[in-house]
């Protein structure tokens, strides 16, 4: 009589048959799920990369030596970081720094400090021709600053004789910006009135309610507000050329960067470098605040 076994191998191989094929359908699974967020997100991907890459390589160039800059090797054969030490070290270079922040700083605080009661009032106050104001408000905001830039240059250099300085592109922030008005007032429309209704029945005057009920209330639109204006004094390039151009010492980092330009044009991974250090604060200010930023941005403009 013949007994007949089954290979042990055999048996293994059967008990472990249905585990591999459930881990297989498993990593099958996962490539199909990754295959199909590539495909719907394919243009938020393309996008990415369009506005990426020529940061990637700003940096990149930056980072190499004068031989390779603009070469075909895109990669650094040598990473020169003495490159940033080099433009800091630049003459007048901390000087912009200086006068940009400045510029920025100052103009920044003077036009959100200024514009926030006009808001307050165009939003919560009832009165004989409010809307003609608003109106004149955005009118401003179509009117180009060059038409303009001849009586006023007049006006500060001639009767001010502040040519030559930044004071006059500083000074007219303190009497509010068009924009910041119109901003700040679409937000604070989305305010319910039982709130500043309340704080007057409980005695708050106007001043007090603005301050300690409304703007509270309105951070992101101010935190908003306040980075798009640092942003455009940060990157204006018009106005220091108008106002600052003769005197170098009130010179910002916009305008000297094209002097820097022409002082280097042929090594091109400085002038990457310089370009790297000034636009990085603006891409880290924005990083750090970007949820306030996009929260103001989302909220105002809701409601007419």
């Amino acid at each position: 009589m013949t007994t007949v076994t089954r290979s042990p191998v055999r048996a293994t191989h059967k008990s472990a048959s249905p585990g591999r094929g459930r881990t297989g359908a498993r990593h099958a699974a996962r490539r199909r799920a990754a295959l199909e967020w590539i495909a719907i997100h394919s243009l938020a991907i393309a996008a990415t990369l369009f506005f990426l890459l020529p940061f990637v390589f700003v940096f990149l160039t930056a980072v190499m030596s004068d031989d390779q800059a603009l070469t075909r090797d895109l990669w650094p054969h040598t990473w020169e970081w003495g490159n940033f030490a080099t433009v800091w070290n630049t003459p007048g270079f901390l000087t912009w720094w200086r006068n940009t922040l400045l510029y920025a700083g100052l103009g920044t605080v003077l036009a959100v400090g200024s514009s926030i009661p006009v808001a307050y009032a165009l939003a919560k106050f009832r009165f004989r021709g409010r809307n003609l104001a608003m109106m004149l408000v955005i009118a401003t905001m179509m009117l180009p600053p060059q038409v303009v830039v001849v009586p006023m240059y007049l006006f500060w250099a001639k009767q001010l004789d502040l040519a030559g300085t930044l004071w006059p592109l500083i000074i007219p922030f303190a009497f509010g910006n068009a924009f910041t008005v119109f901003l700040l007032r679409q937000f604070l429309l989305t305010i319910p009135r039982e709130y500043t209704e309340a704080a007057r029945i409980d005695g708050c005057g106007e001043l007090r309610t603005m301050v300690r009920i409304v703007l509270p209330m309105a951070r992101p639109a101010i935190a908003a507000v306040a980075l798009f204006h640092f942003f455009y004094c940060w990157n204006d390039y018009f106005g220091p050329q108008i106002y600052a151009s003769e005197n170098p010492a009130a010179w910002t980092l916009s305008y000297g960067l094209e002097s820097f330009k022409g002082a280097h044009q042929t090594d091109w991974n400085l002038t990457m470098a310089a370009t790297v250090m000034i636009t990085a604060p603006v891409i880290v200010v924005f990083f750090f605040a970007q949820k306030a930023f996009i929260e103001g941005v989302t909220l105002t403009g809701v409601k007419g």
